[in-house]
């Protein structure tokens, strides 16, 4: 049998279900991470059976890569993920969703003023539409120094992930009762010392460069790591407190939703962690 043949199935493959105009409309992107075509919007295909048992495995989740993979599977315009601006996740990973399963996802939540739980449905598309690019055009002005910040690549977004990972572990060493007293210490401190390296890393990551008072400007990685391991900690709270507020800025937006049982409105925040996510009809 001729290999070379064309597979006569090939017009069942899976075609593009929409198309996605990025948040960050290409910005910050490497040029050979994405092939960004003339609109702006790129194809998004629906996951395939491989795609859906990567994100039902759990170390390919923690560590970024299986999230990274499927980027790649069902959006092949996106050639390097990995470095794909943090800005534009979210959005990728609910075209997905949307592609695969549809615009509707329910969402289980309690309601604050009568305690009644409920399912409400969420429309995806619309919810795309109302994700937002923070305006990262203005360096922040920190005790006399013209911080530039930028949205980190999803590489280095997921050492987020790795702090809240460390931060557990450090919360576990602290209650182990079983541990001895030099052990326990040896544990904290290896956790600490862990959380303050991925801090460091966050803020490096997020920064473009850094203007000094007489116009000298300095973008250069290991300079601003060791900036940053050196620096006052109020430097570091203050360039903190501006990519909180990039972070809200971009976050997915908050579902606006009435009580079923006592009308009480209130908002359902949307966040999500992408094993469930991806489960058809969650």
């Amino acid at each position: 049998m001729d290999s070379k043949l064309a597979n006569p199935l090939h017009k069942y493959f899976r075609q593009p279900a929409i198309y996605l105009k990025l948040p960050s409309g290409g910005q910050y992107w490497p040029e050979d991470a994405i092939k960004l075509p003339v609109n702006g919007e790129i194809p998004v295909y629906p996951m395939t059976t491989r795609d859906e048992i990567t994100l039902r495995t759990p170390d390919a989740l923690i560590n970024g890569a299986g999230v990274v993979s499927v980027i790649h599977s069902c959006c092949p315009d996106i050639t390097d993920a990995w470095r794909m601006p943090s800005i534009d996740v979210d959005a990728v990973i609910i075209a997905i969703r949307i592609a695969s399963y549809g615009n509707t996802m329910s969402f289980t939540s309690q309601c604050p003023k009568c305690s009644t739980i409920h399912d409400y449905g969420l429309d995806l598309q619309q919810t795309l539409s109302r994700i937002r690019m923070p305006d990262y055009h203005i360096p922040a002005n920190v005790e006399g120094l013209k911080i530039k910040l930028y949205p980190q690549p999803y590489f280095a977004t997921n050492q987020s992930n790795q702090i809240q990972f460390e931060q557990q572990k450090l919360i576990q060493a602290i209650q182990d009762t079983e541990l001895s007293d030099e052990i326990r210490s040896v544990e904290i401190k290896k956790h600490m010392e862990k959380i303050v390296e991925l801090g460091i890393l966050n803020l490096t990551n997020s920064t473009e460069y850094i203007e000094m008072p007489d116009g000298t400007r300095v973008d250069n990685k290991e300079h601003l790591i060791e900036f940053y391991s050196n620096c006052s900690s109020s430097i570091s709270k203050q360039v903190n407190e501006h990519l909180v507020e990039f972070n809200r800025v971009g976050a997915v937006p908050s579902l606006p939703v009435n009580c079923t049982e006592c009308n009480h409105p209130f908002e359902i925040e949307i966040t999500f962690d992408f094993a469930s996510f991806f489960e058809e009809g969650f």
